[in-house]
């Protein structure tokens, strides 16, 4: 596996698995009943799992973006330099985004955040350019 595709599968796994703290708060605050159920009106989880949420949802709309790139390149066989590099800065900027916004550090998230998208866009430039 090239690491292109192996920074695929490792953010694509991270994603996966985002969702797991911010569950096991909901069902701290409204049981398990409650978190399997439908409950009319529930006390809000935690403002750590509320944002733990918020990132999740956001690493999903980017990972998007990020694997229909990477399979474009590796459709074209496209791998160098650039395309290793922004790979491995979209993986570690999305575990530093789910982080920061988890813990509140609003800067923090808005660089790792552009982060991420700079290395979407040093892929796409690579695929158009190639």
């Amino acid at each position: 596996m090239n690491p292109e595709l192996a920074s695929l599968v490792w953010v694509s796994t991270f994603t996966a698995l985002l969702w797991i703290p911010y569950v096991l708060n909901r069902m701290m605050v409204v049981g398990i009943g409650g978190t399997v159920g439908y409950p009319v009106d529930p006390p809000p989880l935690s403002p750590w799992a509320q944002r733990l949420r918020a990132a999740h949802s956001n690493a999903v709309e980017n990972l998007v973006v990020f694997a229909a790139l990477i399979v474009a390149a590796q459709f074209l066989g496209l791998s160098n330099a650039v395309t290793i590099a922004a790979s491995s800065l979209y993986l570690w900027s999305r575990i530093l985004h789910a982080v920061a916004y988890t813990l509140g550090i609003s800067w923090v998230r808005t660089l790792a955040f552009v982060g991420g998208f700079g290395a979407q866009m040093m892929i796409a430039w690579q695929l158009l350019a190639a």
